[in-house]
């Protein structure tokens, strides 16, 4: 059992998964759009729930994660904060809130901060985001870093292809690393990256790394709960493990209640008033 879990913390902080990454204890995270399912999750005990603008492709059904905007992450946000009480709560800025202009980044940030109530935000990119990145710390506001695979650029690499493959990107990638670590992110997101690099990465930084993709040695783990659940079934990474396939009990479930009311089974004398 992990000694955190058994420690019985009334509320993950930043500094709670500083010191699960400095002793070796693994961070857990998933995502979350809904108060319903972000009860569960907290209740299971989870570290971290992101509150990914994933929400895009399974909650919406877009193609990419571009078109979310920050009214719709605030109220996706909002809605699992609602429900959490333990779990540390960390909200994606979505594509065009926090690019090219720290000023509206910082404005984003405490848009997200304020009307949701969440814990920390979540952006993509290294040395292109570091003045955002400053100014939304500026202002109190804990900054989580993406590096890797980022889904907001799909356009500019137009592809979902593992990243940082070659020397020279990879040494990119971890100067980038270093410098969100330098300027104050609490944690970094490895996305799709080959497991060695992360390894380097996470051995090369003081803050700990969430993977996606990104083998075994970062200091913890993400998934779309909605795949690691089994909810959507296109959707088969590599890196992904479906942990129970809910697709298949929910369609069964309801063909069943499908079949008790059409043989005016459902309700019963005992179901009635």
């Amino acid at each position: 059992m992990s000694q955190y879990l058994t420690e019985n913390i009334s509320k993950i902080t930043t500094n709670t998964l500083q010191r699960m990454r400095d002793q070796g204890e693994r961070i857990a995270v998933l995502t979350a759009y809904d108060y319903s399912i972000a009860a569960l999750l907290d209740m299971a005990k989870i570290d971290v729930i992101l509150v990914g603008d994933s929400a895009a492709n399974v909650m919406a059904g877009y193609k990419t994660t571009l078109p979310i905007t920050l009214d719709e992450m605030i109220y996706h946000a909002s809605s699992v904060v609602r429900a959490v009480k333990r779990a540390l709560v960390v909200v994606d800025m979505p594509f065009g809130t926090y690019q090219g202009n720290s000023k509206i980044a910082l404005n984003s940030a405490i848009r997200i901060m304020k009307e949701s109530g969440a814990d920390a935000i979540k952006l993509e990119g290294g040395a292109e985001v570091v003045e955002s990145v400053d100014r939304i710390l500026s202002a109190g506001i804990p900054v989580m870093g993406h590096l890797g695979l980022t889904p907001q650029s799909i356009n500019k690499f137009g592809t979902y292809a593992v990243r940082a493959t070659t020397d020279d990107e990879a040494q990119v990638l971890l100067e980038n690393a270093k410098l969100l670590d330098q300027h104050g992110c609490f944690a970094l997101v490895l996305e799709k990256i080959p497991a060695a690099l992360a390894k380097t990465v996470t051995e090369s930084i003081h803050i700990p790394t969430i993977g996606i993709g990104a083998g075994g040695a970062t200091s913890g783990q993400v998934l779309v709960f909605h795949d690691m659940a089994g909810v959507t079934q296109q959707f088969s990474p590599r890196f992904l493990r479906r942990y129970m396939n809910l697709s298949e009990e929910i369609v069964g479930a309801v063909e069943h209640y499908i079949d008790d009311v059409k043989s005016a089974n459902f309700p019963n004398e005992s179901e009635q008033y």
